[in-house]
């Protein structure tokens, strides 16, 4: 077996499964979960329709770099959301969903040769950055995030030597678990450090299109052409219809980037054998080229997160995020929980499932910045998220004068 098996941690709901052994729920409450951030909004009919129109194209092999049309698609989708041009044939590349797109770029990437590489991801940060590392043979750093800038990463507070290091840097904006957004400058600095120290930057952008305040977040390639890196030098970005389109099941996204790295990047999942079915390819063309259901779906969380945050921020410290389907809440100091603790007792009193925050993060520089607090993700229909925020709030009540 490979040894460096044995270095992947216990998997955030494995670890909930164990904690919530021999807790019994109170039978006359539904069980509501803001566990698991898997989209519950219906999908699209138009999509299913597509989908089975293609039936017939089951009886053939697909080619990993995918249909033409397909490529087409992702390209036009890039232009009309971030004003982009990039080329359908070398810049873009189909992906059975960013989290396997994720993993695999790690491999193809990382030089385990070239002395004890560092992969560098956020902390708190979606488990696969820190899988695909260990797996590739480098070690993980963990850059913490920033409770002052809404849980912003803190790229200052990685080390120049961590950085000489680093052949992978791992972005998540917005952000998982925490829904913060990178500004303009901060890419600039990654882009500077990426040029000095000629580390990769992997951009997850696949909760781009959930947002609530202002205009779209701002993308990895959308800031390098600002900033006048036209060819993308040294970054891919990954994208997925999953959160977008409430397609999670059809396993569809796409990278976009460095057409070097793009064409590397085709030569593993050649050998892998990560080509897209034909069937899939023609439902995901169906879905990158409509946004009005982009739109519907967007106002469905804008509405549900105007409900539910201000209840819970009445006996919680917790924020409308800068983007994406979570809200990262504080465990009141007042109950005297750990997050875990906290997590287990709700569940058993009132029946609500939330993700711990330490089991987002590691203890690194002295802390884990994920301990304390909770992750929501209000995936299902308002009612049900409203329904479980007056749960939480009389759960933090009855806890405080207990």
């Amino acid at each position: 077996m490979n040894p460096l098996l044995s270095h992947l941690q216990p998997y955030p709901f494995e670890r909930l499964r164990q904690l919530f052994a021999g807790v019994t729920p109170p039978a006359n409450l539904s069980p509501i979960s803001l566990g698991m951030g898997e989209p519950r909004h219906p999908t699209p009919q138009f999509i299913k329709d597509a989908l089975c129109a293609s039936l017939g194209g089951l009886a053939s092999y697909p080619a990993t770099a995918g249909e033409p049309r397909l490529r087409e698609a992702f390209a036009g989708w890039l232009g009309r959301r971030y004003g982009l041009a990039v080329d359908p044939g070398t810049q873009v590349l189909p992906v059975n969903g960013s989290r396997e797109a994720l993993f695999a770029f790690a491999q193809t990437v990382i030089d385990p040769s070239r002395g004890q590489p560092i992969v560098v991801c956020p902390n708190p940060f979606y488990q696969i950055y820190e899988g695909a590392a260990l797996l590739a043979g480098a070690q993980p750093w963990y850059a913490p995030s920033d409770p002052a800038r809404n849980f912003a990463v803190d790229w200052d507070a990685v080390p120049a030597e961590v950085w000489q290091r680093t052949q992978l840097l791992f972005v998540c904006s917005p952000g998982n678990p925490t829904g913060a957004v990178m500004p303009l400058a901060e890419w600039q600095k990654l882009f500077e450090l990426s040029d000095r120290h000629g580390f990769v930057i992997a951009s997850d952008e696949c909760y781009s299109e959930i947002y609530f305040q202002g205009g779209p977040p701002l993308g990895g390639l959308q800031a390098a052409q600002q900033l006048g890196r036209h060819d993308f030098k040294n970054l891919v970005m990954f994208t997925s219809l999953s959160k977008r389109s409430n397609v999670p099941g059809l396993r569809s996204g796409f990278v976009a980037g460095d057409a070097a790295l793009i064409k590397s990047f085709l030569l593993y999942r050649t050998y892998h054998g990560s080509a897209m079915s034909p069937v899939v390819q023609a439902a995901s063309i169906a879905a990158w080229g409509d946004e009005q259901h982009v739109t519907d779906n967007r106002t469905l969380y804008r509405k549900k997160f105007a409900q539910v945050t201000p209840l819970l921020a009445g006996v919680m410290d917790v924020a409308l995020p800068d983007a994406g389907f979570y809200l990262w809440a504080k465990v009141p100091d007042a109950l005297g929980l750990t997050d875990a603790e906290f997590a287990r007792a709700l569940l058993a009193q009132y029946n609500v499932t939330v993700l711990p925050g330490s089991y987002l993060a590691r203890e690194a520089q002295g802390s884990n910045p994920g301990a304390q607090r909770v992750r929501m993700a209000l995936v299902a229909e308002a009612e049900e998220c409203v329904e479980a925020a007056l749960r939480i709030v009389q759960f933090i009540q009855k806890s405080r004068t207990a």
